[in-house]
């Protein structure tokens, strides 16, 4: 009788000293947050490591805060923030497609004894689709320095313009509106805008020879003005026409001409980032890229000179993208970059 007696003596002392311990836990400041710094503090403690001399270089997954309700129950609230996939790709600098493959365009410097073949076979996609997309023939030949635009797939490259349907674009080149909004991280078929650069999976240029580009929009010298008031112009031309043009974090950047707020998206984006899109009243739209913050709204009207954003791409903060350091990406599409 008395060895049951201590036995549950026993089994009532861990009980207390848990609700004791589980009491001390949620009452101080240091709360332990997820299970996985309850580990990271064991093993500190088996290791002999010395404690709290500095933070943990470790990212623990954001889990719920405990709080108390009238002081009697404890529940669990979420974070004021949401953490998709893309934007914890932006936070450690680049994302992991789901399926192993790559989904972004790249833009590949052609190196000694590079050939069209080889370039195609390294990237495992078809001669043809290099030829298309970087405007060469049959006959084309290349050098050692020159850049060429890559598809993740096999395929040819569309600019979307006023009026065209993901539906319409799949029937005119011969690919498949489920692979279109795969390749191309759509949410649907009316995910579209002016402007935007559709890969067409297996897709045939029509025999009509129908212009995958937008058409070049004759604009005045003075029609755009420079996105930044100071800055020093990081790399020339590149994919998609544009110019990068460095600057510190936070620096304020201004439309450099008028239009409405097409897009702002946050994330990883490619490799761009957080960005914001103008769609101007001629039909040429502008991109801002790496842009640490919006200022403005989707919808909005801006005028030339307007404070539209801040430059960001610092690498390892969250909507930098694919960068090296503080600046803002400019591309225009459906005209010539000025600053080229």
């Amino acid at each position: 009788m008395s060895n049951k007696i201590s036995s549950y003596l026993g089994k009532l002392l861990i009980v207390l000293a848990v609700l004791i311990f589980g009491f001390f836990i949620f009452s101080s400041n240091s709360v332990l947050r997820s299970l996985e710094d309850f580990s990271l503090l064991a093993s500190a403690v088996d290791s002999g490591q010395e404690l709290f001399v500095a933070g943990s270089s470790n990212i623990a997954r954001e889990s719920p805060n405990m709080n108390f309700v009238q002081n009697n129950s404890l529940v669990a609230v979420a974070p004021p923030m949401t953490i998709d996939v893309n934007t914890l790709g932006s936070m450690i600098g680049g994302i992991e497609e789901d399926d192993g493959t790559r989904k972004e365009i790249l833009e590949y410097i052609v190196e000694p004894d590079d050939t069209l073949s080889t370039i195609a076979d390294k990237f495992d996609i078809s001669l043809s689709t290099i030829l298309i997309a970087n405007d060469l023939g049959s006959k084309s030949t290349i050098k050692p320095g020159q850049k060429l635009i890559i598809l993740p797939v096999s395929g040819v490259i569309y600019h979307v313009k006023n009026g065209d349907t993901l539906g319409d674009i799949a029937k005119t080149y011969k690919g498949k509106t489920t692979e279109i909004i795969a390749v191309n991280n759509l949410s649907g078929e009316g995910n579209i805008f002016i402007g935007d650069i559709l890969v067409i999976p297996n897709g045939k240029i029509p025999v009509s020879g129908s212009s995958t580009y937008a058409a070049n929009i004759p604009v005045g010298s003075s029609y755009f003005i420079a996105p930044l008031a100071r800055y020093t112009i990081t790399q020339g031309l590149h994919w998609y026409n544009a110019i990068d043009f460095a600057a510190p974090c936070g620096t304020s950047i201004y439309a450099t001409a008028a239009g409405v707020i097409q897009r702002v998206e946050y994330g990883w984006n490619g490799g761009a980032g957080n960005y914001l899109r103008i769609l101007h009243p001629n039909g040429v739209v502008t991109m801002y890229g790496h842009i640490q913050k919006s200022l403005v709204v989707q919808g909005q009207n801006v005028s030339q000179g307007e404070r539209i954003a801040l430059v960001g791409g610092k690498p390892g903060t969250t909507g930098a993208g694919k960068s090296t350091g503080c600046h803002v990406h400019f591309d225009v599409r459906g005209a010539r970059n000025p600053f080229q």
